[in-house]
């Protein structure tokens, strides 16, 4: 029987997302559902299984090899459990054990969904050929994922590169993950937002008070808006470069609604990096655009699924 398919789930607060990904990268089929983000545990776990559900009611399933996760975190891949911010009914959910009673005994690969996003830009998008690249999303929160030495790295948990989670301002305000100054305080959009609006920004008259309205106003010259973007462009240049210092990426690729901004984000970007990656083995780190856009979530969950199953039928050393 021909296993040359993985599925794929996508899952955050507004959409669960599911595909069948064959080994190009191509989507052959498709379902989603809504998440019933306010309801109990067992609700959204019901609408996760209606996505496989209708994954499974075609022929195609048949070809299937292993299940791929990518979900909104905290996850654990050690535990197979996850307890995403904007799910509060799933706290140390085991989701993977959940999935897995409804594949039918195939193998279930979870990860972080900044790390599902790293594996479809490796694979497929603005990371392809590239041996060491940190992919992030920045969005409502900043995460991220690695891949080094060609290989997608999740780490033991399935959250290594998590980047919003680097301090940069270490007398910065408070971050609810505890520590102070953390990237994603920064360098969110809602963050963003928030900061324009201490410093005087006025939203227009339909009240939009958004990154993307900060980021139009920007576009327009408003110098308080552009003070927010310049400030969360240097949290994520200094945060790449320090990763780039660690663990010598070449490339690193932003995606999320606040990447979305273009030039705004993307020029003092690059400026800033200018000043942060100064050692010469990171002074050729270049700073791109995502690709893959909303089936990245899909596409590195099966990206990590693929991995994984290369990976527990590759020789031992």
């Amino acid at each position: 029987m021909q296993t040359d398919l993985s599925a794929a789930l996508d899952i955050g607060g507004t959409k669960i997302a599911g595909a069948l990904v064959d080994t190009h990268g191509r989507l052959v089929v498709r379902a989603a559902r809504p998440t019933p983000a306010d309801k109990d545990g067992a609700t959204v776990m019901r609408a996760v299984a209606e996505v496989i559900g209708e994954l499974a009611a075609g022929p195609d399933w048949s070809r299937v090899a292993a299940v791929g996760i990518g979900s909104a975190g905290p996850v654990d891949a050690a535990t197979g459990t996850v307890s995403p911010v904007n799910i509060p009914g799933w706290r140390d959910f085991p989701l993977v054990a959940g999935v897995r009673a409804l594949v039918g005994g195939r193998p279930v690969v979870l990860v972080g969904d900044g790390v599902a996003m790293t594996a479809a830009e490796h694979w497929q998008g603005a990371a392809r050929g590239h041996a060491n690249a940190l992919c992030m999303v920045v969005s409502t929160g900043v995460g991220g994922g690695l891949v080094l030495n060609g290989r997608l790295h999740p780490g033991p948990t399935g959250n290594a590169g998590h980047i919003g989670h680097i301090s940069v301002d270490v007398d910065g305000d408070p971050c609810p993950c505890g520590s102070r100054g953390c990237v994603e305080r920064i360098a969110s959009g809602p963050n963003i937002a928030r900061r324009a609006l201490a410093h005087g920004w006025q939203p227009g008259p339909d009240g939009d008070t958004s990154a993307a309205a900060v980021a139009a106003a920007a576009h327009a010259g408003d110098p308080v808006a552009l003070r927010s973007f310049h400030r969360a462009a240097r949290a994520l240049a200094a945060g790449i470069a320090a990763t780039a210092t660690l663990v010598e990426i070449d490339i690193a690729v932003i995606g999320g609604g606040v990447a979305g901004a273009g030039d705004v984000l993307f020029r003092p970007l690059r400026a800033a990096l200018r000043d942060y990656a100064k050692l010469s083995f990171v002074s050729g780190l270049t700073v791109v655009p995502a690709q893959m856009g909303t089936d990245a979530g899909v596409v590195g969950a099966a990206a990590a699924a693929q991995q994984s199953r290369l990976e527990a039928f590759a020789p031992a050393p």
